[in-house]
């Protein structure tokens, strides 16, 4: 192929990166390695197979670009390789080895280079998930010293993210948000040169709301960035990142949305990084409780590499698995035995003080629920956020709730409910909205039973199986008819899909009934319910079908 070829190969492939078109990109660039050897092709490749979800191929032309801008004596590409390769190497493997090697020799090639841009990325790369958030600062200051030098407005957003993130790491919170909404605001509205800065700031954001436990600024920013996902595709790239981004959207109830970024999460990890790999299954896990697919959610777990079982994060999905299954006292077992590790992080602390005291009050432990209750008001009194305080007003109604104390429980969860319905936590709301139905049940029969109506409602759109059970069995306490989920012949509800499931693992209607927690009779109702939609004559029939459909 001639050079001139090449050359308008490059071009296009670098028209399609600049307007987000990645699969012309990569063909276009691809074809001009076809025939020879370039490496602004094998760079352009590895950018088109990064957007494109290609982790690992992206890594080997970025490397393969590396050694041919080597060759040719061009230390800025070579330098830009190897910087991007450290962050890669990072935030996608969670190789830090690999990742040092890198920006140490881009660092080494820069040796003569007068301080400029070049540098200025280096540092950035440098700081990039660095421990010590003090020498973390200092080397990202640096860099937005240089970027106002030189109004190079990509390193600016980036820098100013970065900081923004390591200033929330350090508890300066209201700082550090200042400067990472300047960055999103800036990034999303068009004011950079490249795309690859919405994936930074947009990690970085989602990064600092995970430290602070401010969910409910993750999900307005990713309503937000939805528009960009429509015509560029998901900017939460980064293996952590996608986690993370999949947590926002399970919380916010896209749960269909959240399963899709958690198994890419998955997808980008296998094989290559088991902590990464187990924090992503940790999320799925926990999506799958909220679901009532306790034995999905079992399953999952149990893929986790040793070497990740002692997370936080996978404590606390093994206590809340633990936890609906009925295992109160294993559920609490669990969290002291992670207490220390609980206690690094404020997101997971409230999360563990939330299944600690529900543990406690499952087993009618009424002084330790309402010790972690006070626990938890002051943590959520110590880090501020709408999210926290809402959490402990609960956990006092819950608390005040099993004491007999109907007015003061009352008035916890009205607050926590006020406070849940304005922020983008549907299912968090409509736990609370029925806890507050069954406190005034006994005083205010008509609340109660809009406040469980309610909380049905969203139970059975978000596909909360066993929640759904539950408000539909305290309404008929109530003298009120119920309907879980659609009917149609031919169509299995969710609750019915996940008593297929367990049909085929071969349990009895009595172990259907304490996995699923529900009585025998409902069990049976549900199994005579699949046989008859599915045609079915028996039960080993319905096993023999759940095991062949089990992928499908």
């Amino acid at each position: 192929m001639a050079d001139s070829d090449t050359e308008d190969l490059e071009s296009v492939g670098n028209a399609a990166l600049e307007s987000g078109q990645w699969l012309a990109a990569r063909d276009a660039f691809a074809a001009a390695l076809r025939d020879g050897e370039s490496a602004a092709a094998a760079f352009g490749l590895a950018a088109a197979l990064w957007w494109l979800g290609e982790s690992q191929a992206s890594v080997d032309s970025s490397t393969r670009a590396y050694a041919l801008f080597r060759r040719a004596g061009d230390v800025e590409g070579a330098v830009r390789s190897a910087t991007w390769l450290c962050i890669t190497y990072k935030s996608n493997f969670g190789n830090f080895a690999a990742a040092n090697g890198w920006i140490a020799r881009a660092d080494r090639l820069l040796g003569t280079v007068a301080i400029g841009p070049l540098h200025a990325w280096t540092w950035i790369a440098r700081a990039y998930r660095m421990p010590d958030l003090d020498a973390a600062a200092e080397l990202t200051e640096r860099a937005l010293a240089v970027a106002g030098g030189c109004d190079d407005v990509d390193l600016e957003l980036v820098a100013l993210s970065q900081l923004g993130r390591i200033k929330v790491g350090m508890g300066d919170t209201a700082a550090g948000f200042a400067m990472i909404d300047e960055a999103m605001a800036a990034a999303l509205g068009g004011e950079r040169s490249s795309l690859d800065t919405v994936v930074y700031t947009c990690c970085d954001m989602l990064n600092a709301c995970e430290v602070a436990t401010d969910v409910e600024r993750a999900a307005q920013w990713c309503q937000v960035a939805d528009g960009f996902i429509e015509q560029y595709g998901c900017p939460f790239l980064y293996a952590e990142c996608r986690t993370l981004y999949g947590g926002v959207l399970a919380a916010s109830g896209r749960w269909a949305d959240a399963d899709r970024e958690l198994a890419a999460a998955l997808h980008i990890t296998a094989g290559t990084c088991p902590a990464l790999h187990g924090m992503a299954l940790t999320r799925l896990a926990g999506l799958r409780i909220r679901q009532g697919r306790l034995e999905e959610a079992h399953q999952l777990l149990l893929g986790l590499d040793e070497r990740v079982d002692s997370e936080s994060d996978t404590a606390l999905a093994r206590a809340a698995l633990m936890l609906a299954r009925g295992d109160a006292a294993g559920a609490s077992r669990v969290l002291a035995a992670r207490a220390d590790d609980l206690s690094r992080s404020q997101a997971t602390n409230v999360i563990a003080f939330e299944l600690l005291i529900d543990a406690h009050l499952a087993a009618a432990e009424l002084d330790d629920a309402a010790a972690t209750a006070d626990r938890l008001t002051t943590l959520a009194t110590t880090i501020g956020g709408d999210r926290a305080r809402a959490s402990a007003a609960a956990a006092r109604g819950r608390v005040e709730s099993a004491r007999g104390h109907v007015e003061t429980a009352a008035a916890s969860l009205e607050s926590a409910l006020q406070t849940l319905s304005t922020l983008d936590l549907p299912y968090e709301s409509a736990r609370c909205s029925f806890e507050l139905g069954r406190v005034v049940a006994t005083q205010r029969p008509l609340d109660a039973v809009e406040h469980a109506q309610r909380a049905l409602a969203s139970f059975e759109r978000l596909g909360a199986t066993i929640d759904a059970d539950r408000v539909a069995a305290f309404l008929r306490s109530l003298g009120v008819t119920t309907r879980v989920g659609p009917k149609r012949v031919g169509t299995l509800t969710l609750r019915e899909q996940e008593v297929l499931r367990l049909l085929g693992l071969g349990l009895s209607n009595p172990e259907l009934a304490e996995r699923l927690h529900v009585s025998r009779k409902t069990a049976s109702h549900h199994v005579s319910s699949i046989l008859t939609k599915l045609g079915l004559r028996n039960r080993a029939e319905a096993a023999a079908y759940a095991v062949r459909n089990a992928d499908a």
